[in-house]
């Protein structure tokens, strides 16, 4: 019987000794086949080492407020200083850093404007409330390998954050914290729904209850856009108090249930031919997220189904986030890890679902989607 595993990891081994050899990595530098191969694993490479160097410019940018600045552009670096509180170098220093990752463009000579990135940066709140986010995620990353080796019951700067994470490790100030959640879920939430409206007919659908739903912007994106649809909410009490209202201002009162509950403990809502999950999944450690499958499970009749949509692992072209970024921020946070389709649909089966596939979405570093049935 031929041993794959051993076969496999006797390529990489001679591969990884071939790459690393000095006299192979000249030979390529000047192969012109093989050149542009090569420049761009060299590239890469430093992208790697440069990487913090990239977000901290465009922390910078969010918060200095220099997209809002170069929106009134064309700009010169002295009123960019005057307005940034910094000198003209500096400013300087900002923008040309800026120019290099398309966060800003010269337009002529001392003439800033928005570069191609810029301008989808300045046009998106949601974009740049995760950037002004990650500050917790950079200090907890300042060493990483403490990080690693501590016990995640622990708490850490974003665990203190998260309202769930937060309040297994028992931070104080949860309701403080539930509103923050909220806040920034819902300004980042359109990047989901976007994907999911995208790949995800509702037109078959009549009652769908988010559960973990926080202030109901996914909700409201999906009933924005399916108007014949009845919306539920679960959610823990002080969340879906202000989340109901906000939907029934927003689709109507009479499309809008909310149920306070907690989905670990209380029993999903009944009734709902759709129950979706939107980035609640990852957010939790296997066997919570297993027991919240079951709970699910256990509230469906026949044909009803599941829809589960959030950052997952190993997609084809998504990788690094998938794991490099959420591994790292989930582990950091403190519950939760980045799963694979194949993962989740496991996890699904096992939960007594009698079907389950992944769909593809246009842009899967934003979300992907798993649909079961049961």
């Amino acid at each position: 019987m031929i041993d794959w595993t051993a076969i496999r990891t006797g390529w990489i081994a001679r591969r990884n000794r071939v790459f690393a050899s000095p006299r192979f990595q000249h030979w390529a530098a000047r192969l012109p086949l093989i050149r542009r191969i090569a420049r761009s694993r060299a590239d890469g490479a430093f992208d790697l080492l440069a990487g913090f160097a990239y977000s901290q410019v465009l922390r910078a940018f969010v918060e200095g407020g220099l997209f809002d600045i170069l929106e009134d552009g064309p700009i010169g670096a002295a009123e960019v200083a005057a307005r940034m509180e910094m000198s003209e170098d500096g400013a300087l220093t900002l923008l040309r850093a800026g120019r290099a990752l398309m966060l800003s463009e010269e337009a002529g000579p001392d003439r800033w404007m928005l570069g191609e990135q810029g301008a989808v940066f300045a046009a998106n709140a949601g974009v740049q409330a995760m950037v002004r986010h990650h500050r917790l995620l950079y200090a907890d990353l300042e060493d990483p390998i403490a990080l690693l080796r501590r016990d995640r019951r622990e708490p850490t700067a974003l665990s203190r954050f998260w309202t769930y994470a937060g309040a297994l490790h028992g931070a104080g100030e949860r309701g403080a914290q539930t509103s923050e959640y909220s806040k920034l879920m819902a300004a980042s939430q359109h990047f989901v729904a976007d994907e999911v409206l995208a790949s995800v007919s509702f037109g078959k659908v009549t009652r769908l209850l988010d559960v973990g739903g926080g202030h109901g912007a996914f909700l409201k994106a999906v009933g924005s856009a399916w108007p014949h649809l009845q919306l539920g909410l679960f959610d823990l009490p002080e969340v879906v108090e202000t989340g109901g209202a906000v939907l029934a201002g927003a689709l109507g009162a009479e499309r809008v249930t909310t149920h306070p509950g907690n989905f670990f403990k209380d029993s999903i809502p009944e009734g709902y031919d759709m129950v979706s999950l939107v980035r609640i999944l990852h957010d939790h450690d296997d066997a919570p997220a297993q027991g919240l499958l079951d709970n699910i499970r256990a509230s469906l009749a026949p044909g009803a189904r599941l829809l589960i949509a959030e950052p997952m692992a190993r997609i084809s072209g998504t990788e690094p986030m998938g794991e490099a970024f959420f591994g790292l921020y989930l582990w950091a946070m403190g519950s939760g890890r980045p799963r694979s389709p194949a993962e989740i649909i496991a996890m699904l089966k096992k939960a007594g679902f009698s079907s389950a596939r992944s769909i593809a979405t246009a842009q899967p570093v934003n979300a992907s989607v798993v649909i079961a049935r049961a």
